[in-house]
């Protein structure tokens, strides 16, 4: 026969268990647990393949900003679009008067030209009264104007005495229309809203980056990349992508191009490749890139006519608006900028997130609060070609001594940090024994 104390006994052990089965399930929610209810395919971050990890951005170096300028030439040589000076007494101008005086425009950096306007026509001729068209492509102001002296005085039919005045000078150079669209815009900040372990901040207000275009009349001589960026706020600083990207105005074939690039697409299915890679398109010759940085010793693949700009060249500055990664589970949602000059691994990003690495944190239970280990699991998201993505795994407590564990960071990665199932199972066992467990032994 069962006494009353038994059946007490056995009523309060079974209220215990159920208490202790409660206990466990709100530990478990309470810590954010994912591991034990939610596993994640994941490979080791040692056997992550190599064309999956981040390129080092850390040991590039500029360019020399001056192979973006052209060397000035020696002697000015003449073209179409060039405009000349003419006085040429008793034909251009009265004999005996002073020539007419012409001054440039302000951005010029001519001298003040003497005689009157006289276009190169684009067939690079002069046309003057009584002679025959007189080609002056390819020569200096002074050649130009020996031939012109030549053309009037040593005809068949010679027009002026010798003591008639001749006069060239040049009044304006050609000009290319060049146009500059940037995206860096260094007045625009960057907003990412952080959130996680329950508070939330804002870092910076989200201002407008809209791009800004730029029409620039270039002289001849000046018509280059580093003359452009210099007159629409300088060399691209951090804010925007370490490249420079002209489209040539004279080459664009919008329609072949098109063509072109269905025909490689058609001829490259993505089921061929391994992860679903398909090969980069080939250079598309209406395109070309510049890098600004290097790695130290490596030379420059363009070569010094390339950063010539041309009538109806485009210049575009990319921003980095998109450099970013992300974060979830205990690190919070959010978003942060990723750094363009050096490199930024997983540790990094977690003390970036205000999330530390080794310590402790408090949780609120039943009964108050209690000290629990600090979660090490992080899953590294990354998106791969073909649609897909890795999951790679980190041990954060691991990857402070072994450096194959700190991967670089790449644009668009997602870190989620949790709990091992054995840190859940120790958070459970301390926060068991505190509010529940050491109540019973003092009872």
């Amino acid at each position: 026969m069962v006494s009353r104390n038994s059946t007490k006994f056995i009523g309060s052990r079974q209220r215990s268990l159920m208490l202790m089965l409660a206990l466990m399930l709100l530990s478990i929610s309470s810590t954010g647990c994912t591991a034990l209810f939610s596993p994640i395919d994941t490979i080791p971050a040692q056997r992550v393949p190599r064309q999956f990890l981040a390129e080092p951005q850390a040991d590039k170096v500029p360019i020399d900003y001056s192979r973006l300028r052209q060397d000035s030439p020696e002697f000015y040589t003449l073209d179409s679009e060039d405009v000349l000076g003419v006085f040429i007494e008793n034909v251009l101008g009265e004999f005996g008067s002073a020539p007419p005086v012409q001054i440039p425009d302000p951005n010029s950096d001519l001298p003040p030209a003497i005689g009157f306007p006289v276009p190169i026509r684009d067939d690079g001729t002069v046309s003057l009264p009584l002679v025959d068209p007189i080609p002056v492509r390819g020569l200096t102001v002074q050649q130009a104007e020996a031939l012109i002296t030549r053309a009037y005085r040593e005809g068949p039919n010679p027009i002026l005495i010798k003591r008639g005045r001749i006069i060239v000078t040049q009044l304006r150079k050609r000009t290319n229309r060049v146009f500059v669209v940037r995206q860096d815009n260094s007045n625009a900040g960057r907003g990412q809203q952080f959130q996680g372990l329950a508070q939330t901040r804002v870092i910076n207000d989200r201002n407008d980056r809209s791009s800004r275009g730029f029409v620039l009349q270039l002289p001849a001589g000046q018509n280059d990349v580093f003359t452009a960026l210099s007159q629409t706020g300088g060399i691209p600083g951090v804010n925007a992508k370490a490249e420079i990207r002209i489209l040539r105005g004279t080459r664009l074939q919008t329609a072949q191009r098109d063509a072109r690039m269905a025909e490689f697409y058609r001829s490259n299915q993505s089921d061929q490749f391994p992860y679903g890679i398909v090969p980069s398109v080939p250079d598309d010759s209406n395109t070309l890139s510049i890098p600004l940085r290097l790695k130290p010793g490596q030379i420059p693949s363009f070569r010094p006519e390339d950063i010539i700009l041309k009538d109806g060249d485009i210049v575009y500055v990319d921003s980095r608006e998109t450099d970013v990664y992300y974060t979830g589970g205990l690190l919070g949602g959010g978003e942060f900028p990723l750094p363009r000059d050096y490199d930024l691994d997983v540790l990094s990003a977690v003390s970036v997130s205000r999330f530390g690495v080794g310590t402790t944190q408090r949780t609120s239970l039943v009964g108050g609060s209690v000290q629990q280990t600090q979660p090490s699991e992080l899953i590294l998201l990354r998106k791969i070609p073909g649609d897909r993505q890795l999951a790679i795994r980190i041990d954060l407590n691991d990857a402070v001594n072994d450096p194959r564990q700190r991967l670089l960071i790449k644009a668009g990665d997602t870190l989620i940090l949790r709990f091992k199932p054995q840190e859940e199972l120790i958070n459970f066992a301390s926060a068991t024994f505190f509010t529940f467990g050491l109540r019973q032994l003092l009872n």
